[in-house]
């Protein structure tokens, strides 16, 4: 673990057990995060939004770039990407006191190891996920990495889902 992310860890672990929600920016991960802000309020606890930046090999096509970010590291394209995603849930969530108070993490490494990672370094007391819940061929092609997490976690997770009505 590199000296900024052992920072990240230890920092959170100074105010508490934090609730750690792991996000893709995606919309699920948008409910993720809306619903983990409302429970640690409730549990007055300190709130993290983790995302592991992966080789584009993994996922290729996860990262949207423009195109003067293909010379940026991955790293560089994530964190501002984390920024305005963090930015977008407070402002479309006014009411939620935690959302202006997330504090980020951003790790390298494979997504299903590094939360746990986290989870534990950070004495997390709950992770929070946001699945998209694929069956049939999607789910048994990329699996789901909510599922294995939940397999693997020895704290609750707990895996929220956006409200939509589109089919993918």
């Amino acid at each position: 673990m590199s000296q900024d992310e052992q920072n990240n860890v230890t920092q959170a672990s100074k105010q508490g057990r934090p609730v750690l929600v792991a996000v893709d920016f995606s919309p699920d991960a948008e409910a993720a995060l809306v619903w983990a802000c409302r429970y640690a309020e409730r549990a007055k606890a300190p709130i993290q939004a983790l995302h592991v930046v992966h080789d584009p090999g993994e996922a290729p096509g996860y990262y949207k770039r423009d195109r003067e970010d293909v010379l940026r590291p991955l790293s560089d394209v994530a964190a501002e990407m984390m920024s305005k995603f963090l930015e977008r849930v407070a402002q479309e969530n006014p009411r939620l006191k935690k959302a202006e108070a997330v504090e980020p993490i951003l790790i390298t490494g494979i997504p299903e190891t590094r939360i746990l990672e986290i989870a534990k370094s950070n004495d997390a007391r709950i992770i929070v996920m946001g699945s998209r819940g694929r069956t049939g061929l999607p789910h048994l092609l990329m699996g789901s990495k909510a599922e294995r997490v939940v397999q693997l976690s020895p704290i609750p997770v707990t895996i929220v889902k956006a409200n939509t009505d589109d089919e993918e």
